[in-house]
């Protein structure tokens, strides 16, 4: 069986990360697509404001 990432992150110092998510539309297709990255939760602020611009 996998292990789950989830549980993984809990121990150690997996707290201190969040996971971010960040859809974007293509204006050539209409489709929609998905970034996901780990960020470290003191800078999560920055990679949103960054995403939305």
């Amino acid at each position: 069986m996998a292990k789950k990432a989830v549980a993984s992150l809990q121990k150690g110092g997996g707290k201190e990360f969040t996971k971010v998510v960040i859809t974007t539309k293509s204006a050539k297709t209409g489709a929609y697509t998905f970034k996901e990255s780990m960020v470290h939760n003191d800078k999560v602020k920055e990679v949103v404001a960054a995403a939305s611009k």
